[in-house]
């Protein structure tokens, strides 16, 4: 995750050298007429498993430690001296083929390439995660309990209740809204999202949906065109971070119907911005809401509707602005880069 990255080299502590050492991507197969989607995975492919580890590989020489920001690049750990490296692991998406064929069933090497990326995971010298769940399921037979460390994620500066300067947003929406954060991949559960938007709109009619990420898959274009709300519905994408957090200001309350995350990074950004959040049931989005987030069952859209209504309608929330805000100040993208600063130089003292 870029947000992760830059949030750690920014707040490290002093005392660390820091280089980032990303390399541009590079396009090969974009050049033959190839479908953009498969000459894009060619590229990627080409790009993560070939030229990168070979700047890994180099770069190594003149570091310590070697930090990989995101699990689903863990297979450069191989390109690093033994016990000189670490990856951040957010989610375990990237492995479910392998640990959860039956739910994710992949072609061949599809399931090659994650093991060799999962086999990266286990050789490094130390795994971070988000939060107490992804610890759990990483050290049941995946990672050495004793080379995991919790370092939960922050919230970045821009996400306050209160803009420091006027932001202007992409789209004009001066009608009460809902509002989705989130990538379109089926766990985040956009089905159920724009269910629960039909039916709360058929008691607020001036009511609009807003969400960023995008763009729309032909099944969820086709229910969107079911339901007869393509034109109560917006989608942005490639928002700043003040934008973003001005949507979350501006809401009437943020939706986050999925049956599965890592964290739930929207979760406590909106949570900072002191907007109403309504998150599934699940127990990574608790630990990220605590008790200041309402809770619906997974794909019980009757349950969502009920929730988001009595929102939109005014009644007073059990979860106050007030509580809401101290909640999301506990979560410190300085406490965050600190955690993982000081845990790779315990490494470096007991070496």
């Amino acid at each position: 995750m870029d947000l992760c990255a830059d949030q750690l080299l920014a707040n490290l502590p002093d005392g660390i050298t820091r280089v980032d050492i990303a390399p541009e991507f590079r396009q090969f197969c974009s050049h033959f007429p190839f479908p953009r989607r498969l000459s894009f995975n060619a590229d990627r492919l080409v790009n993560r498993h070939i030229l990168l580890p070979r700047v890994v590989r180099r770069a190594a020489r003149n570091a310590d430690y070697v930090h990989i920001v995101d699990h689903s690049y863990a297979h450069l750990v191989r390109a690093v001296p033994p016990g000189h490296a670490g990856v951040y692991c957010h989610d375990l998406d990237a492995f479910r083929s392998i640990l959860e064929p039956e739910q994710d069933p992949r072609p061949w090497w599809f399931r090659r390439l994650a093991h060799r990326t999962l086999d990266g995971l286990k050789r490094a010298a130390i795994v971070f995660h988000s939060t107490a769940e992804v610890g759990r399921r990483l050290a049941t037979g995946i990672v050495n309990p004793e080379r995991l460390v919790y370092a939960p994620y922050g919230v970045a500066t821009e996400f306050t209740s209160q803009a420091t300067a006027p932001v202007e947003l992409p789209v004009s929406i001066h009608s009460p809204f809902l509002l989705h954060v989130g990538s379109n991949i089926p766990r985040k559960r956009l089905d159920v999202l724009l269910d629960v938007f039909a039916e709360v709109r058929r008691h607020a009619a001036s009511l609009r949906l807003v969400q960023v990420g995008g763009p729309w898959p032909p099944h969820l274009a086709e229910q969107i065109n079911r339901l007869g709300i393509g034109e109560a519905v917006t989608q942005v994408r490639n928002l700043t971070r003040e934008q973003l957090a001005e949507l979350y200001r501006r809401t009437a309350v943020v939706l986050v119907p999925s049956e599965a995350e890592g964290f739930g990074l929207p979760v406590i950004e909106a949570l900072a911005c002191g907007a109403v959040v309504i998150a599934s049931d699940i127990s990574t989005l608790r630990e990220a809401g605590g008790a200041v987030v309402d809770y619906c069952a997974v794909a019980d859209v009757a349950g969502w509707v009920e929730a988001a209504t009595r929102v939109v309608n005014g009644s007073p929330s059990t979860r106050d602005r007030a509580a809401r805000l101290a909640h999301a100040a506990r979560f410190s993208w300085r406490e965050h880069a600190r955690i993982i600063g000081e845990s790779y130089l315990r490494l470096a003292s007991q070496r």
